[in-house]
């Protein structure tokens, strides 16, 4: 080895300075500039609001974009601080149409800046991260996300409100130069006409109202031009699942549908899907908030979800979304991890009954067998049938049920949904519902829908099995009406050719079991009592509980994702998807009215079943 210790000293200095006039990494380029797009977008704003900050030691990093001194600098410095700040998201996230906007805004600011204020330094800051930009164009290449004409209204609602906000602050950055002592109403009454470029009735001496009319004018501009772009700019609608894909899918399910209790919800109608290259497997999908959330395990041949996964990341490289898997099976996670490099975590268990191990009898099954038996004695009857077999006017009316019995005006699921009942593709679908049968029983408790009280909903699972999708009764019947179908429907399943159930999915279902058993940690002890904790809201413990009844065997789900911190993003996701969050506009009251009617979607996973557990 010929280096000395001497002579690596006396080069590193060399390849230190090689390394800084290269440039950072061409992979961290774009989350540099977002950030640094942040920073400046603040910076400026302040610039262009506070005049004391414009004479602060913060004078030269101020200086990075439009100039600040005079009304036409204020109002850029502030439009281009605005701008930045809307621009710097889709920087970090690669996306091409920022880096075009970002590309036309430096130069322009630049020379605004040389222009206005005549700052060699500001004007070569903003020409630096614009080459830097133009250099690593490669690194900004990703599609747009799904979007459509709500977009505008968020905007126009979002823009309105900050620039609203923004406005006061602008009105009341100069008190030394403000006539009189205008009330808190003036002030915003000066903001909203100053938003249309009419002059309010706040007045100021020394030309700061030039400063503020012009900033103020410049806010209603950009929000009036964006929300303009945004509503006439071509739509990207999410991705659906067309009737040819549809076809497709259910030929992979009649081949491979056996293998995982979750098959048939990938033809849930708002997911996407993308096929192998040899179309043997697909994985379905659904955008949300930036994450690319699959769930289940891809479906079709175990041999070739390799090419279906490398399909779904690549399409989430092509937009830069966030990729995740909800609730794959152990053998899932496995091929989802070995061949992209994510990470799993296990998320719950599913609850799988084997119908020739089923019995009501030993004292394990006694409080089921009690409370079926009370039900039973009260004059309800079940019925357990495939949904071929039920007429369209009974169909309807389990449609409309299930509609009108559902606990909360968002439609909840995904990961264990299907979305919709009695769909002619669906026949194979088993439907059991309990019906007040003892006519004196009966009297004065019919309601609406005959003797119908509750409904369940299970899916196929194969040849041989089926999943459970939803659970819904009407609140004035008796409670235990959910363990009743259960049992009914198992004890069915032998006739309907069905080996093995689905039921619910429990999440963190081994921490509560673990943390309640004797000689439990500290740690695992103050997990469970979060847990708990949290079962206030969503139910975790007694829907564990619930599925504990039937003597179940436990399946662990996980979750798959490319790093911890993107953890908190897709849980938002999938909550978003499983509709416990919703971050979206409204729709139109006689549209949703409509779809509720229309389309009653189904839901479990932690979702409807929550609701009806806690319920009995």
């Amino acid at each position: 080895m010929s280096v000395t210790v001497d002579g690596d000293k006396s080069g590193s200095v060399p390849g230190r300075l090689r390394r800084v006039l290269s440039g950072p990494p061409a992979e961290k380029v774009p989350a540099l500039v977002g950030t640094a797009c942040t920073l400046i977008g603040l910076i400026d704003i302040a610039a262009g609001v506070f005049p004391r900050f414009r004479a602060s030691r913060m004078h030269a990093l101020a200086e990075v974009l439009p100039g600040t001194l005079g009304p036409l600098s204020a109002a850029l410095s502030v439009s281009a601080g605005v701008l930045l700040l809307l621009l710097a998201h889709g920087l970090k996230r690669h996306k091409r149409r920022a880096w075009r906007a970002a590309v036309v805004l430096l130069p322009v600011g630049a020379v605004a800046q040389f222009l206005y204020r005549h700052s060699l330094l500001g004007a070569l800051f903003s020409l630096v991260l614009l080459a830097l930009l133009v250099r690593h164009r490669g690194e900004f290449a990703a599609l747009p996300d799904p979007r459509s004409r709500w977009k505008a209204l968020a905007n126009f609602v979002l823009m309105g409100a900050g620039s609203i906000a923004l406005g006061l602050v602008i009105v009341s950055a100069h008190p030394n130069k403000v006539h009189g002592d205008p009330s808190v109403s003036d002030r915003l009454e000066h903001v909203l006409l100053g938003l249309f470029g009419v002059e309010g009735p706040v007045g100021y001496g020394g030309g700061v109202s030039w400063t503020v009319g012009y900033s103020l004018g410049a806010l209603g501009l950009l929000t009036a031009v964006t929300t303009i772009y945004l509503a006439f700019r071509p739509e990207h609608p999410v991705a659906r699942l067309t009737e040819s894909d549809e076809a497709r899918l259910r030929e992979l399910l009649a081949r491979h549908g056996g293998r995982d209790s979750l098959g048939h919800f990938a033809l849930r109608r708002d997911k996407g899907v993308v096929f192998s290259p040899s179309g043997k497997a697909a994985v379905t999908y659904r955008v949300v908030s930036g994450v690319m959330l699959a769930s289940g395990d891809p479906i079709g041949d175990v041999e070739a979800w390799p090419g279906a996964i490398e399909r779904f990341m690549d399409e989430a490289k092509a937009h830069s979304w966030t990729p995740a898997v909800m609730g794959c099976s152990e053998t899932g996670g496995e091929v989802w991890t070995r061949e992209t490099g994510l990470d799993a975590l296990e998320l719950g268990d599913e609850a799988v009954v084997d119908v020739a191990d089923f019995s009501l009898s030993g004292r394990a099954m006694r409080n089921v067998r009690q409370m079926v038996k009370r039900i039973e004695r009260n004059g309800y009857e079940t019925r357990v049938r495939r949904a071929r077999d039920l007429s369209d006017g009974e169909l309807e009316r389990i449609r409309r049920a299930a509609a009108d019995w559902r606990g909360t005006d968002t439609e909840r699921g995904f990961s264990m949904a299907l979305g919709r009942i009695g769909d002619p593709a669906d026949g194979d679908a088993v439907i059991a519902t309990a019906h007040r049968a003892d006519p004196e029983s009966q009297e004065g408790h019919e309601g609406p829908y005959g003797d119908l009280k509750a409904i369940i909903h299970f899916v196929p699972w194969g040849a041989d099995g089926m999943s459970l999708e939803l659970m819904r009764r009407d609140r004035s019947a008796d409670p235990g009406m959910n363990e009743l179908l259960i049992v009914a429907a198992l004890q069915a399943a032998p006739k309907l050719g069905v080996e093995r159930v689905s039921l619910n999915f429990a999440m963190f279902r081994s921490a509560l079991a673990r943390g309640e058993k004797l000689g439990a940690g500290p740690v695992l002890r103050v997990w469970r009592g979060l847990l708990v904790f949290l079962s206030r809201w969503f139910q975790i413990e007694s829907l564990y509980k619930f599925n504990a009844k039937f003597q179940p065997r436990w399946e662990p789900r996980f979750v798959v994702y490319r790093a911890s911190r993107d953890l908190p993003r897709i849980g938002l996701a999938a909550m978003q998807a499983e509709g416990f969050v919703n971050l979206a506009l409204p729709r139109p009251f006689a549209r949703r009215n409509a779809e509720r009617t229309a389309r009653p979607c189904a839901h479990l996973t932690a979702s409807s079943a929550e609701r009806e557990v806690h319920a009995a």
